[in-house]
């Protein structure tokens, strides 16, 4: 997948279908719009005009529930073809709407498809609209594919929603209104070995800058290193009883012994087990670990699954 970020200097060479939004989290609403461009690309393959996927994303918030390398890893995982980061700069953001569809979607993106939100605005004031689209588009050659919001029952899916839940440390909700397993991802460090020296060897690692986290404690989780799936349990926070001054992603592994520093590791939170706290001793802490280590099992045993 090509990634264009940190620029509004870009232009693709083939013609393309486009979806426009913040992707925040790109949840089951987002997945919706991005299914779209997929399914019109590959229809498009038959024929004189093969037209490139592409997800057009503003980057506004400066913590976001996927960071920036975890979101490019879906999207390319899914098979989007070009993803376009686009930095919140002046020069955009006071942009005419009408500027913006002939400049940037025609003009340098040579859109002949756009998949958005009914609800969607863009441009300067937000003045532009699915409206303004459908009718630039029938002067431009462009079609225009507009989606009412995805529901969860009586109440649309969004990323505020999605965040509430997060918040809350409801990861069974986050996981079903994102469509897939909240996830941490990163490369497994080196920390200080306690857990070894207690009869516990955990991975480490630290989370990507800008990532919304939930509420610091211990959660059941499936990691994936290697391509492989490894179930355990995962504390999330600073490590009060050790003192601990930052917060990192330690994780044990049911039934795993092997060196895995250096791996890249996926932590899916899938369930969670207890809030964390200082204990009075390192004996207490071993005492409480063994207690997580059988909670864990409990709800992996209730799930189905052997650890």
């Amino acid at each position: 997948m090509q990634v264009i970020k940190e620029t509004i200097d870009f232009c693709l060479t083939n013609p393309s279908v486009i979806t426009l939004g913040k992707f925040d989290g790109v949840h089951r609403g987002h997945q919706a719009l991005i299914n779209e461009v997929l399914s019109i690309a590959r229809a498009s393959a038959g024929t004189n005009e093969k037209l490139a996927s592409v997800v057009f994303s503003i980057c506004v918030s400066p913590v976001t529930l996927l960071t920036r390398p975890e979101r490019r890893m879906l999207l390319s995982d899914w098979g989007i073809d070009t993803l376009i980061e686009c930095p919140f700069i002046p020069a955009f953001i006071t942009m005419e709407a009408e500027d913006f569809v002939r400049e940037f979607l025609v003009g340098r993106l040579h859109a002949k498809a756009i998949v958005v939100g009914k609800d969607y605005r863009f441009g300067y004031g937000r003045r532009g609209n699915v409206a303004m689209l459908e009718e630039m588009g029938a002067e431009l050659g462009f079609t225009v594919k507009a989606f009412s919001k995805v529901k969860d029952g009586p109440l649309d899916i969004s990323s505020s929603r999605v965040r509430k839940a997060l918040s809350e440390g409801d990861m069974e909700t986050v996981n079903h209104l994102l469509g897939y397993a909240f996830f941490i991802d990163g490369p497994i460090i080196h920390g200080r070995r306690i857990g070894r020296t207690i009869g516990f060897p955990t991975t480490n690692l630290i989370p990507g800058m800008g990532k919304l986290l939930p509420p610091n404690g211990v959660y059941a989780v499936r990691s994936v290193i290697g391509g492989k799936d490894y179930y355990g349990i995962t504390n999330i926070g600073t490590k009060p009883t050790v003192d601990g001054r930052f917060v990192g992603v330690e994780t044990f592994l049911y039934n795993c012994s092997d060196d895995l520093y250096g791996e890249e590791q996926k932590v899916e939170l899938l369930h969670f087990i207890r809030p964390e706290r200082k204990f009075p001793s390192i004996e207490a802490l071993k005492m409480q670990i063994l207690s997580d280590r059988e909670a864990g099992r409990e709800y992996f045993k209730g799930a189905g699954i052997e650890v």
